[in-house]
């Protein structure tokens, strides 16, 4: 295996076969048998197996072990459990004060992960380890080549392997083209992250739209205070890519305005808007009014509506009025709306502010923009791209539905066909539709202890042992458990700082 010091390893008994083109490997180097971890025990399979621990060694540290016809395998520490005899007996002479001799031994469950055969495909071996065979704390280039963790310099670079100088750097086409979720609960770093991500696809020219219920995500305009770190980063904003749209540039200053097209609205979609009743008599005047002006000025407003209903002496109209002057007060109609062209730019990224926008109207903003970009990529009309969600709970939920839930199942089932991808952000995973939650190939989980959250993790997320799925709740901020994005298998991450400035921090109540 390359990299990986041949000569350094002891060399095997008699009659078995560890070799390398014919050459056996000499196993007795002090620095090698100073990474040693201990010795396989008892019933060994070809997927887990059991060692003594004569060093130091944490769960979740990755280990090799020479197999008879498979050459270096990598796994990984699952568990460690220290085995003594000390009986209550003896526990209770200890309380006394007496002195006690404690006989025990350490052991380590160790994961097969596998190795790369000569065509570089991941495998497991075919037949079972050697009971007696040593373990060593696994070299980081074959932690590197088994686990796919490729230098990429084009991949998004997110951070290292925990407890290892190891970039992590996932593939952005398997990202895009796969869907991603980032999920965590409050306060563990979830729009941080996303930005880490966010921030690798404005480098390599990635157009994106982000859909921002709170405003979090304008701070990537802006250079952040990044100290001294070991990740090799660098203050940086991205400003000179960045365009920001809002519904309400008042309550977003610096943000252009974004308004819809009345002209395209259906008569039944507006009154489904207002709360009026969809009898006939409304629907046609509606209709009515809105034909009159399409044929006569093309483009019209809400205002040009309204006027010609005051002006109509047939019928009541007085409650759709009513109900148009209210909508026309959210302020999100105009007789132009924004063009798609000016909010999508290949390789720009463009952010939909919705800070301060009441929820129906988010809703409503939600839903057609993205219909309009899956219904505009179909037709190749935009360039290929993809679509951020944060809050995605609000906007595809698991128990009832909203205005987008249908384009979000849509998108999540078929983007990838289009050229749309989707990312799904979230605190409650298990709030989000399902259906949705596990089109996402790509995964970002950082901390999360709600059982229900938990459960729709485990079930969405391909490769997740017991053992990790129960780390999930025990993650330091900063960590995350990444699985997808052109990984072999799930692994721990340290996410790397932002370039950019945090938007999404908590706000001090108390100096």
């Amino acid at each position: 295996m390359d990299g990986i010091c041949l000569t350094d390893l002891e060399e095997p008994e008699s009659g078995s076969e560890l070799t390398t083109e014919g050459e056996h490997r000499n196993m007795e180097d002090e620095s090698t048998e100073s990474n040693m971890v201990g010795i396989t025990f008892g019933d060994v399979g070809i997927t887990s197996l059991k060692c003594n621990v004569c060093r130091p060694v944490d769960k979740g540290e990755y280990v090799m072990m020479a197999h008879p016809t498979a050459d270096w395998v990598l796994g990984q520490v699952e568990g460690v459990e220290r085995k003594t005899n000390l009986s209550v007996e003896m526990a209770m002479e200890i309380s006394m004060g007496e002195e006690v001799d404690i006989e025990e031994t350490v052991i380590a469950n160790v994961k097969v992960i596998g190795f790369r055969d000569n065509r570089g495909l991941l495998k497991t071996p075919g037949n079972p380890f050697r009971a007696g065979e040593k373990i060593y704390i696994a070299d980081d280039r074959l932690i590197r080549d088994v686990l796919g963790l490729k230098e990429d310099k084009n991949g998004a670079y997110v951070g290292k392997l925990r407890g290892h100088e190891i970039d992590v750097r996932l593939n952005i086409n398997t990202i895009a083209q796969k869907h991603l979720s980032v999920l965590a609960k409050t306060g563990s770093g979830k729009s941080y992250t996303t930005g880490v991500i966010i921030e690798e696809m404005m480098k390599n020219n990635v157009t994106l739209v982000i859909l921002d219920p709170h405003g979090e995500y304008s701070s990537l305009a802006k250079a952040g205070k990044v100290s001294k770190n070991d990740f090799g980063v660098e203050p940086r904003g991205y400003g000179d890519v960045i365009t920001e749209f809002s519904p309400d540039p008042e309550i977003n200053p610096g943000s252009k305005p974004l308004k819809f097209s009345f002209r395209n609205m259906k008569p039944r979609k507006i009154l489904d808007m207002t709360g009026v009743n969809k009898t006939q008599s409304n629907v046609s005047s509606l209709d009515g009014a809105m034909s009159r002006l399409a044929a006569s000025k093309g483009f019209f407003s809400i205002s040009d509506v309204t006027r010609l209903l005051k002006q109509n002496e047939e019928g009541n109209s007085s409650s759709v009025i009513s109900a148009l002057e209210s909508l026309d007060s959210k302020g999100i109609f105009a007789a132009r709306g924004t063009r798609m062209d000016d909010i999508v730019r290949e390789g720009k990224t463009a952010i939909i502010n919705l800070k301060g926008t009441e929820p129906d109207v988010q809703a409503f903003v939600v839903s057609r923009l993205s219909t309009a970009l899956f219904e505009l990529r179909k037709r190749n009309k935009i360039p290929p791209m993809m679509m951020f969600a944060e809050e995605a709970h609000n906007f595809c939920p698991q128990r009832g539905k909203t205005e987008s839930s249908e384009i979000f199942q849509t998108i999540a089932s078929e983007g990838r066909k289009f050229g749309l991808g989707l990312g799904i952000v979230t605190q409650r995973p298990a709030k989000v539709d399902k259906n949705v939650l596990s089109q996402c190939n790509t995964q970002i989980i950082l901390k999360v202890t709600n059982p229900n959250d938990l459960k729709a993790i485990e079930s969405s997320v391909e490769g997740l042992s017991k053992e990790m799925a129960e780390d999930i709740q025990r993650l330091s901020i900063g960590e995350a458990i990444v699985s997808g994005g052109g990984l072999s298998e799930p692994l721990f991450l340290e996410v790397r700082p932002r370039e950019s400035k945090d938007g999404g921090s908590s706000i001090r109540v108390v100096g």
